[in-house]
């Protein structure tokens, strides 16, 4: 570096240490005193406005922000309440509640990571055996949680959980099981997925059986995810149980025998109802086809139908005895009294009245054991319409059955008013009215309990003495009544096959046509109303079978093997002793029956 060069760079540092910075000119202007005014005024509205901004925050609207903040993450969630059992007469459970997941699937977790999204959606649709389309429509386009399936088995989520699906998770709810199946369905009913009661017992007593739900508070982070209880839960209440007077071994036995018959006459359908003739309490009502009140996918009216309740029908013969006891009851004729039947027809008003064949003179008790209809239409037009109408009111026909139970019909009975002679002769042989097959049950407790009529009841009587109930006829005129029933049951009668080995019986046959528009068709339906042991009847059981197809079609034929099944089986289980007047035998042949007039 030349002489030069370093004298000019030593004169330039010498320069720079000389100036003072604090007589710059740029410096030493003066700053206008409103600029820094105002930078301090600017200062403090900032804190003024974070100060009112927090004080409105903290304390004036501290109650909105809180509700804000506890409608993102505080969550009410309700605790179901477990429906009450029904159990038959025994204890034995024949409705219960079993606790159940329930897939469900938050969205925000489920989506956080889109990458897989289809392969989880096929792994969850493969454990939960659905289509995946379905799983993949119910997730697209919702938000929030989504419930994807309910009351699976319990295998089913162990298979969902071990997927290990971030956002699927399960919560309990309460799905009703039936143990006895096809066999109550039609007494227990069913619930509908939200276990509300629907046919049945279920339906008939929903505000005993239902309980009440719980609820608690619980918050939630932005998964979804419970976090933690808040405040004190209110713990669901369940429902009550309720004890009915079936007995589950005599419903499961009737309906057996019922289904046992439709099938073998290619039946359209039947029932059997057995009554308790001491306390009224319905032991068994069984209907069939049937159906299992868990699995209703597809069930359809048919099996759905309670017909001895819902189900109306002519009665045909089974109303004889009514018609014969109010005749004695009156004193119009006696049972030994001679009623002439012959040529086997009678004409009223111009229509004629024919048995099945000409019978010659019968006694009035032989007019119930051969069924005559030429019989019982002389004896009942000797008698008033209003007597007649009276005894039929008063063993409950035309009237609403006095039981808790949903769906139970009134029959048709026109006022006695309006009957004219042909009229008042085809009802004394069950024509012209309709009764269920419940109503007529309970008809012949009248006979059973010695002209009282006992007041019916689905559930179990605190105790097991004979309740009271009201008179329509005498003592007498129903054993008078109860010894013609024998007779039909027996040799010679309509009925022999309604026979039981050990225990004496008795009851009437009925063979009705089906009406097809304003006439009578070549369709049937079989009946048998009967009553046992004869001596001191304990029980009443009455059968129908709608539209036997196969064979014969006469009550005796179709109905009253069925009764005699029931009856056997009903009275040991009952521990009823077998009464002397009925002694085992060896039959070589069948006893033929009488043919029924109809």
């Amino acid at each position: 570096m030349s002489v030069g060069a370093r004298s000019a760079g030593a004169a330039r540092a010498a320069g720079a240490r000389s100036v003072n910075y604090a007589t710059s000119p740029l410096l030493a202007s003066r700053t206008p005193p409103w600029r820094s005014r105002f930078v301090v005024l600017l200062v403090g509205a900032a804190f003024a406005l974070l100060l009112g901004r927090a004080v409105y925050v903290q304390i004036a609207a501290a109650g909105f922000y809180q509700a804000q903040g506890a409608k993102r993450f505080v969550h009410r969630e309700r605790v179901p309440a477990s429906r009450g059992r029904i159990l038959d007469r025994n204890g034995l459970v024949l409705a219960t509640s079993v606790a159940m997941p329930t897939v469900q699937v938050d969205l925000k977790a489920f989506a956080a990571d889109t990458a897989d999204r289809k392969a989880r959606i096929a792994a969850l649709a493969r454990a939960l055996d659905v289509p995946k389309k379905d799983v993949a429509e119910r997730l697209e386009g919702a938000s929030g949680t989504v419930t994807l399936r309910r009351h699976i088995e319990e295998p089913v989520w162990l298979a969902v959980k071990a997927l290990g699906l971030e956002g699927v998770s399960e919560t309990r709810e309460y799905r009703r099981r039936y143990p006895e199946g096809e066999a109550a369905a039609h007494v227990v009913g069913f619930t509908d997925v939200d276990d509300k009661g629907q046919e049945g017992i279920e339906l008939g007593f929903e505000s005993q059986l239902e309980g009440r739900a719980g609820q608690r508070t619980v918050v939630r982070d932005r998964l979804g995810r419970v976090v933690e209880d808040v405040g004190e839960p209110l713990d669901p209440l369940n429902g009550d149980d309720v004890t009915l007077a079936i007995d589950s071994k005599v419903q499961f036995f009737a309906w057996q025998c019922v289904r046992d018959a439709v099938r073998a006459h290619q039946a359209r359908g039947g029932s059997v109802v057995v009554l308790d003739a001491k306390t009224g309490e319905l032991l068994a009502l069984a209907n069939y086809p049937s159906f299992d009140p868990g699995q209703r996918r597809r069930v359809g009216g048919e099996q759905l139908r309670n017909r001895a309740l819902t189900d109306t029908f002519e009665p045909g013969s089974t109303m004889k005895p009514f018609t014969i006891a109010l005749a004695l009851e009156t004193g119009r004729v006696k049972p030994t009294t001679p009623i002439q039947t012959a040529p086997g027809s009678i004409t009223v008003t111009g229509s004629t009245i024919r048995d099945s064949h000409p019978h010659g003179v019968l006694t009035v008790a032989e007019v119930i054991q051969k069924s005559s209809n030429v019989g019982t239409t002389k004896i009942a037009l000797q008698m008033d319409r209003r007597e007649m109408w009276e005894m039929f009111t008063s063993v409950g026909l035309g009237q609403k059955p006095r039981i808790d139970f949903p769906g139970a019909v009134t029959g048709r009975l026109r006022p006695w008013k309006s009957w004219r002679p042909i009229e008042q002769a085809t009802m004394s042989y069950g024509y012209g009215l309709s009764v269920s097959l419940m109503q007529l049950a309970r008809a012949y407790t009248a006979f059973a309990r010695d002209g009282e009529v006992v007041p019916v009841t689905i559930l179990k009587r605190a105790s097991e003495q004979p309740v009271a109930g009201q008179r329509v006829m005498s003592a007498r005129t129903a054993r008078e009544v109860r010894q013609m029933l024998q007779l039909a049951a027996g040799p010679g009668g309509t009925a022999p096959k309604a026979q039981t080995l050990g225990y004496s019986v008795g009851g009437k046959t009925g063979t009705a046509r089906k009406q097809e528009g304003r006439g009578y068709g070549n369709k049937y339906r079989a009946w048998f109303v009967g009553l046992a042991p004869v001596s001191d009847p304990r029980i009443v059981v009455a059968v129908m079978v709608d539209e036997p197809g196969k064979g014969s079609y006469f009550g005796g034929e179709v109905a009253a093997p069925v009764f005699s099944q029931v009856v056997q089986q009903t009275l040991r289980m009952l521990g009823v002793p077998p009464d002397l007047e009925v002694r085992p035998q060896i039959v070589g042949k069948p006893v033929p029956a009488e043919i029924e007039s109809f």
